[in-house]
């Protein structure tokens, strides 16, 4: 239920025309102290239509207002200020949200739409690193907030499985690699390689050199080189996996930059033919506009870059998935790259290419700087779930030795802390990587909203309910849990619109905190008239923290 479109309603009324709903509505404000009433309505507009002082109309608008559903109207200095019935409104909020199940929060603006989604697309042959996960996690909680809202969801994962870091890695394992080694641990003696690679190049500049031809080699088809390729491919999605069974993400697609080999002489042809191709010192660029620099497609050696991959990749996309929008979850530094793609789609005149949006996230620091593999500075995603998991269990098995399905619980709430950590931030934000932070279970963290969703499940085994039906609250602590649990449906939209998770994850620590409050002052298992409303007030939170959860990709067990 909509309280604002109430309450501006009600107000059009009482102006007869002065002012209509659609100017009353953005005006209505949300009182930051509770004790001020719901919402509040500022009489600053209608002060320069009636020529009086904003003070008075508050107070003459005051007296016009009535209903059954307000409880209190009062003029505050230029506002007016309504507090809602909460036992009446209160029941028709709760009705509908229990009534409606899993399926309350959705909405149908994305009904007979498509979304693709480019997100984690870490590069073959290196390890799976802390900066891989917000890519992975924001994109995947947006495919879900997606699907919530009636869209159809293409998830990809665009691996970065060509270019010259592989001439890097062959000339690198060549020279100095061990193939039982490597066959025994692939992750770790290639990241080793690579990093040998960029000491080694720095004392010796001829190894980039190697490292070009290598490539080029690969790229004509060298049967040594593509066998070499395929291995480090192969041996590099199975580590990739143990991660994404334990995040529990999964894709549709796997094609990554060599999917497009064969693909992008059509790009490059269709810019040739379209006049849009100008040499610049031997290579081919598509000048733009709006102070951007000129899309490289062609090096001066005739190879293709990492422009000319993408935009092939959208063309098929395109073809392929027919979608309404494509979301590119890649970090900030990529936002140039990313204008620069739209600007050439652009300029080929398909209409879909402003469809395609970059959503742009901050980077995970390492004492205020970048971690970077070629350096060695990189913190391994796959140590920090499993000491994430293995902290969740010894504090599990402290409190509640005899807890059914330990491990799984401890999985749930171990991952749980790690990509709670990350989503809860603006993801816009660069984030200082602290095991500390991230591992605490305390506070405004992802366990603190299991431990609530469990704690409700806890009173509700208390008393087993067939049916959940509410009747009704009047107490202060129920109407602010009511407040929150309606706003669930618009917060989820106002996630998808923003491409922003961490609106749906403050919203949740918020909810837990309100709860936890209303358990601390309510005797919730108490034999009176109101036993069945205030169980269905419990459950309607429990099942709002559980849905609110699995949008982030976050589990919510039912007892800890």
């Amino acid at each position: 239920m909509d309280l604002k479109a109430v309450f501006a309603q009600r107000l059009e009324a009482v102006l007869d025309g002065k002012v209509d709903y659609h100017e009353i509505y953005p005006l209505i404000e949300v009182p930051k102290n509770k004790d001020f009433g719901d919402l509040a309505f500022p009489c600053f507009q209608l002060a320069k239509l009636d020529k009086k002082p904003p003070a008075q109309i508050a107070e003459e608008l005051a007296t016009q207002l009535s209903s059954p559903i307000l409880s209190e109207i009062h003029a505050m200095g230029p506002y007016v200020n309504v507090s809602f019935c909460s036992k009446t409104i209160g029941k028709d909020i709760l009705t509908a949200i229990l009534q409606a199940g899993e399926s309350y929060g959705e909405s149908d603006g994305g009904i007979g739409k498509t979304v693709v989604l480019d997100m984690s697309s870490p590069n073959i042959a290196r390890p799976f690193s802390m900066g891989h996960l917000r890519s992975t996690v924001i994109g995947h909680s947006l495919s879900k907030i997606a699907a919530k809202c009636g869209y159809k969801t293409v998830k990809i994962n665009h691996l970065g499985d060509w270019g010259t870091q592989f001439g890097k890695l062959i000339v690198a394992y060549k020279k100095w690699g061990d193939k039982e080694k490597v066959e025994l641990h692939p992750i770790e003696e290639l990241r080793t390689l690579y990093v040998k690679f960029h000491e080694e190049a720095e004392k010796k500049p001829e190894l980039n050199e190697e490292a070009r031809a290598a490539f080029k080699e690969l790229e004509q088809g060298s049967e040594e080189y593509l066998t070499l390729w395929n291995w480090f491919r192969k041996e590099s999605l199975k580590a990739f996996h143990e991660i994404y069974d334990l995040l529990g993400v999964n894709f549709d697609s796997y094609n990554g930059e060599a999917f497009f080999n064969d693909k992008m002489e059509k790009i490059v042809c269709l810019l040739g033919d379209r006049g849009l191709l100008e040499k610049s010192e031997g290579a081919l660029v598509v000048p733009l506009e709006e102070g951007l620099p000129p899309c490289l497609i062609r090096k001066t050696d005739g190879a293709t870059l990492y422009a000319t991959r993408d935009l092939a990749a959208a063309l098929y996309r395109k073809q392929e998935y027919n979608f309404d929008e494509m979301l590119y979850v890649v970090g900030q530094e990529q936002t140039v790259h990313f204008k620069q793609i739209t600007g050439v789609l652009d300029k080929l005149q398909f209409k879909w290419a402003h469809s395609i949006k970059h959503i742009p996230f901050g980077l995970y620091l390492k004492d205020g700087k970048r971690m970077s593999t070629r350096k060695g500075k990189v913190v391994l995603l796959g140590e920090v779930l499993k000491e994430a998991v293995d902290l969740a269990l010894a504090n599990i098995l402290e409190k509640n030795p005899d807890l059914p399905d330990s491990m799984e619980v401890a999985k749930d709430v171990g991952v749980g802390a790690v990509v709670f950590h990350d989503l809860k931030s603006d993801r816009l934000n660069s984030i200082e990587f602290s095991l500390k932070d991230m591992l605490t279970f305390e506070g405004e963290t992802g366990p603190y909203i299991q431990y609530t969703h469990a704690r409700a499940h806890s009173i509700l085994r208390k008393r087993k309910e067939k049916e959940y039906r509410f009747s009704g609250l009047d107490d202060k602590e129920s109407w602010e849990i009511i407040k929150l649990l309606n706003e669930f449906p618009a917060v989820i939209a106002r996630s998808y619109s923003a491409y922003s998770p961490s609106l749906l994850a403050k919203y949740l620590i918020e909810l837990s905190k309100s709860f936890n409050k209303y358990y601390g002052k309510v005797r919730i298992i108490e034999e009176d008239e109101d036993l069945l409303s205030r169980l269905s007030l419990v459950k309607a939170v429990a099942d709002i923290l559980a849905e609110g959860l699995q949008l982030l990709g976050i589990g919510a067990p039912k007892e800890m």
